[in-house]
């Protein structure tokens, strides 16, 4: 199958990773467009497409160069909290909607944004650390520990069956007729396949043969990396939820899922999300509305 398009899921600028040293980015030749964002709070032209500031605009905070397009230099500066004038909006909000360059500038950003927030002392001796390669490092004075950002591994994935209905389930924290696509993060020494079958066993006790990667997204809500994937269903297995990730799951024909979503009885992801790209690659058709 293939998959189809989705929020943050291409690059389009160059990191150019050789001017994080000695900070020789503020140097180089071409204009320098800097984004301001707290958290996952991003500046924004009337809540409709991503804010870029000139250097003498910008607040104080901390810097982090993201790279060079079309010979333009682009940084991104790191507030607690971005101005009200800026207009901040979340990114996984305005993600669909913005140009598709802006959102790889702006998910980049935001990723190394929200390591910044937790990584603020060494992992190792507990001292606080000193930010260095134009963002993409911390350091530690205290026992030299070199600190990288991190992006944790998470599998998601649409399962069907033999009769190619499509495997879906809620949260409990989540309203009734909301539904998406299994998930969870990998587990050290374990593979990709691996940890899908697993996530879904341990959810839902089906068993699951084929796996099929589909595509990944960046997720940088806080440091996720999505990997997408196709899994067949193995025959025999009755659903059984878990009642601590999973409260209600069930199979979906496409025909359920085009009239429930047109009545709203269905709730699906957004389409910011991977999940969606999958249930929509299953599916094939028209899919109606999104969850809220």
């Amino acid at each position: 199958m293939a998959i189809v398009d989705f929020a943050f899921s291409r690059t389009s600028h160059d990191r150019s990773a050789h001017l994080r040293k000695d900070d020789a980015w503020r140097s180089a030749p071409g204009d320098l467009r800097v984004l301001v964002l707290g958290g996952e709070h991003v500046a924004t032209t009337d809540g409709g497409g991503v804010r870029w500031v000139d250097e003498a605009e910008a607040p104080e905070g901390e810097w982090a160069f993201l790279g060079v397009r079309d010979g333009v230099r682009y940084a991104a500066v790191m507030v607690d909290r971005v101005p009200g004038e800026l207009q901040p909006q979340s990114l996984r909000m305005i993600g669909p909607v913005i140009d598709t360059d802006d959102a790889s500038l702006a998910v980049h950003a935001v990723g190394v944004a929200r390591w910044h927030q937790t990584h603020r002392f060494c992992a190792r001796c507990g001292q606080p650390t000193e930010v260095h390669a134009a963002g993409h490092e911390r350091r530690c004075p205290a026992c030299g520990t070199h600190h990288f950002p991190r992006t944790d591994p998470a599998v998601i994935m649409l399962i069907t069956d033999a009769q190619d209905r499509a495997l879906l389930g809620r949260q409990p924290s989540w309203p009734e007729g909301r539904f998406s696509t299994l998930a969870g993060f990998v587990e050290p020494g374990e593979t990709l396949g691996d940890a899908v079958r697993r996530e879904v066993l341990e959810e839902v006790g089906v068993r699951v043969g084929d796996v099929t990667y589909a595509g990944s997204q960046p997720w940088p809500f806080p440091s996720s990396l999505m990997l997408g994937f196709f899994g067949q269903a193995e025959p025999g297995s009755d659903i059984v939820v878990d009642h601590d990730e999973i409260a209600e799951a069930r199979w979906f024909t496409r025909e359920e899922v085009t009239d429930m979503t047109a009545s709203t009885d269905l709730l699906l992801p957004p389409n910011v999300s991977i999940s969606r790209a999958l249930i929509q690659t299953w599916h094939g058709g028209t899919i109606h509305g999104r969850w809220a």
